[in-house]
């Protein structure tokens, strides 16, 4: 188990209330444990988002296109501090201004692993200059490409095992923002975002 696998995450329930924590590797056992997560998003001055492919040797979702970076921001730990800690880890960048647009909250399994997301996902925008100079981990990251994001979403529809399942949603609260969190309050099934899908009952 890598060392971030047993790192805490903050569990939580369809509101965002905390209700406890757990390891990352327990929160993705099936049949999953809804938590605190965040995706991010750069965006350059033409508005094309940087998208990382996922390493070979990730335990969820190996070698899908994902936004440009995601993780869990520790119990107690600000969704910047979070962010930016994993901006530098994964793409080997300087801290960046971190917004808001929304939250997503999804369920998906991964058929090649076995491991489940369910997470109730910030979805942060940063605003990037023009040739962001970027030194990915390989342990992370496959390779980047930067994409117009209403491309993305046609070709999601298109080619959708390519990519990471929470990537439509993220993608579509960036081009539609939410409303404030604290109203994001449904858990949904697999790709849906929070206020399209029917509610279900019930870490990335």
């Amino acid at each position: 188990m890598s060392s971030r696998e047993g790192h805490l995450v903050e569990l939580v329930d369809d509101t965002g209330h905390v209700l406890g924590e757990t390891t990352v590797a327990a929160a993705h056992q099936p049949p999953g444990r809804l938590h605190r997560a965040f995706s991010v998003l750069l965006v350059d001055p033409e508005g094309r988002i940087l998208l990382q492919q996922r390493a070979a040797v990730k335990t969820r979702f190996p070698l899908r296109w994902a936004n440009s970076c995601c993780g869990h921001p520790m119990p107690g730990q600000s969704l910047a501090e979070a962010a930016n800690r994993r901006l530098a880890e994964e793409l080997g960048i300087d801290p960046v201004d971190l917004t808001e647009v929304g939250v997503y909250v999804y369920y998906a399994e991964d058929p090649a692993t076995g491991r489940v997301e369910f997470e109730y996902d910030h979805v942060l925008r940063a605003d990037v200059p023009a040739g962001l100079s970027t030194r990915p981990d390989p342990d992370e990251v496959a390779t980047l490409r930067w994409v117009d994001p209403h491309d993305l979403e046609a070709d999601l529809d298109v080619d959708p095992r390519a990519y990471a399942p929470w990537l439509g949603g993220v993608v579509n609260r960036l081009l539609r923002p939410a409303r404030p969190a604290a109203d994001a309050s449904r858990a949904v099934p697999y790709g849906a975002p929070v206020d399209e899908a029917p509610e279900r009952s019930g870490d990335r």
